[in-house]
C-alpha cells in the first residue's frame, strides 16, 4: 500500500489558501516527498503526517517555489529526533543549491545526502521505492518523477517441495537470495511466479507537453501533472513562460492511458478551478482539480 498526500497545489507563490506544490507518500515506515517549497511544513502539519520519516527528497527543479522551504524542513526533522542520513535528489547542481540554502541550517543530527541527476533518464532504488527521474521542457533543467512499488510473483509451495527445498530455506528465497542445501544451489526463481502488477504513480511540475512524460507515465496508476491555467486564452503564456494547460495535461493523461489524473501548480491568478473540469473531462474523463491535503491510498491489485 502507498499513502498518497498532494501537500500543495500553487504555483509560483504560497497563498493563504493554498500552499505551494508539494507531494508527499509513505510505503512500509519509509516517507518520501517530492518538493519543498515555501510554507510546506506548514502543509505536513496540517496534513497531520510526520516529518521524522522522510527518508528521500526529489526535488524537479531549483526555482524558489519547489526548494525554499528546505532548510526549515531539514531543521525540523532534526526536532523531531531524526538521526538516521536523508538523501535528496535533484538536477546538476544540487549539492551547490543545498549547500547555500544550509547557511541557514548549518547544524544537523543527521547525515544529508545529494544524488545529483547526470543524464536525461535515470533510476534509483531508495527505500523500497523504484524512483525514475526524466528530463522535461522547462526553461531550466527540470525533471519528473515516475515512483513504483514492485511487487514479486507469488512462492510457489508445490515447487519447493518437489525440489526438496526444506521449509526454513523458503523465506530465504521469498526475499530473493539464494541458498545452498547438501550440495545443491537453489535460487528464488525456482521458486517464484513472475512479478505481479505493483504501484505506479507519476508526478510532474514546470513543463510543456514531452514525450518523456507520456512515456514514463504511461499505464500509471495516478498521474499528478500541472495545470498552470485553465483559461484557454492563456495558451500562448503557457508556451512563453514553459507551462502547460489543463487541456494539455489531459491530453497528456489520455496519451499515457492513466487511471486518474490530479492537476495541480495552479497560477496565482486561477481561481474556481472546478468550473474548467467539465471541458477537461471531455478529454480525459477520470480527471481531478488538485486541492492542498487531497490523499489517496494506492493498493495492490487482488489476482
Amino acid at each position: 500500500m502507498l499513502d498518497v498526500c498532494l501537500l500543495g497545489t500553487a504555483g509560483m507563490m504560497p497563498l493563504p489558501y493554498r500552499f505551494l506544490t508539494s507531494l508527499m507518500t509513505r510505503y512500509n515506515g519509509s516517507s518520501l516527498m517530492i518538493d519543498c517549497g515555501e510554507a510546506t511544513q506548514i502543509a505536513v502539519k496540517k496534513a497531520g503526517w510526520s516529518f521524522h520519516p522522510i527518508d528521500v527528497i526529489c526535488f524537479t527543479h531549483y526555482h524558489a517555489d519547489h526548494i525554499s522551504g528546505l532548510p526549515g524542513l531539514l531543521l525540523t526533522m532534526g526536532n523531531a529526533e531524526r538521526t538516521q542520513p536523508v538523501t535528496l535528489l535533484g538536477p546538476k547542481g544540487l549539492k551547490r543549491v543545498v549547500s547555500a540554502l544550509r547557511v541557514i541550517a548549518p547544524e544537523l543530527p543527521f547525515e544529508v545526502d545529494c544524488i545529483e541527476i547526470t543524464d536525461a533518464q535515470q533510476e534509483f532504488r531508495l527505500h523500497g521505492y523504484k524512483i525514475t527521474a526524466f528530463m522535461v521542457k522547462h526553461n531550466v533543467p527540470c525533471y519528473g518523477y515516475t515512483i513504483e512499488i514492485e511487487r514479486q510473483g507469488r512462492f510457489c509451495v508445490e515447487q519447493a517441495v518437489q525440489r526438496g527445498i526444506p521449509q526454513n530455506y523458503w523465506g530465504v528465497l521469498q526475499k530473493g537470495t539464494q541458498v545452498e542445501y547438501e550440495g545443491s544451489i537453489f535460487t528464488p526463481d525456482m521458486v517464484m511466479g513472475p512479478p505481479r502488477k505493483g504501484i505506479k504513480l507519476t508526478y510532474c511540475t514546470d513543463t510543456r507537453p514531452a514525450e518523456s512524460l507520456v512515456k514514463n507515465a504511461a499505464g500509471s496508476d495516478l498521474l499528478i501533472c500541472e495545470g498552470m491555467y485553465a483559461e484557454k486564452d492563456k495558451l500562448a503564456k503557457a508556451k512563453q513562460y514553459k507551462h502547460m494547460t489543463f487541456y494539455e495535461a489531459a491530453q497528456i493523461a489520455r496519451a499515457a492511458e492513466v487511471r486518474e489524473l490530479w492537476l495541480t501548480h495552479f497560477s496565482p491568478s486561477l481561481v474556481h478551478g472546478e468550473d474548467y473540469m467539465p471541458q477537461v473531462r471531455e478529454i480525459f474523463e477520470n480527471a481531478y482539480l488538485g486541492k492542498d491535503g487531497k490523499m489517496a491510498e494506492m493498493n495492490f491489485e487482488e489476482n
